[in-house]
């Protein structure tokens, strides 16, 4: 059974920085391209960044560019979120899903394309 698990999230100040991880237990991350999403208060799921399988091809929120990177360690079956100079409209939970793709450069951005999600983890950015 595929379970992903975030971590890494809390509270800061505007400005701040923050690096989640997500962690895959039950598969081997490889097969999977990695894609972050958010959900405010009482908003839809967003889509903020995705890695392909590679780690070659990476994709952004234009909310986020130049602020969050996304990185893979597939060794460590982990994928990390580097978030910096938080807003307080980065104000969400985060999740992280997994996307089983055969081509190792593919990434998607919507939600119906992941198969495997993580519970969630809470960031709150204060201002």
């Amino acid at each position: 059974q595929v379970q992903l698990v975030e971590s890494g999230g809390g509270l800061v100040q505007a400005g701040g920085s923050l690096r989640l991880s997500c962690t895959i237990s039950g598969s081997i991350l490889s097969r999977y391209a990695v894609g972050w999403f958010r959900q405010a208060p009482e908003g839809e799921r967003e889509f903020v960044a995705v890695i392909s399988r590679s780690g070659t091809n990476t994709r952004y929120v234009d909310s986020v560019k130049g602020r969050f990177t996304i990185s893979r360690d597939n060794a460590k079956g982990t994928v990390y979120l580097q978030m910096n100079s938080l807003k307080p409209e980065d104000t969400a939970v985060y999740y992280c899903a997994a996307d089983f793709v055969l081509n190792s450069v593919v990434v998607h951005t919507t939600t119906d394309e992941y198969d495997y999600w993580g519970q969630g983890t809470q960031v709150t950015v204060s201002s």
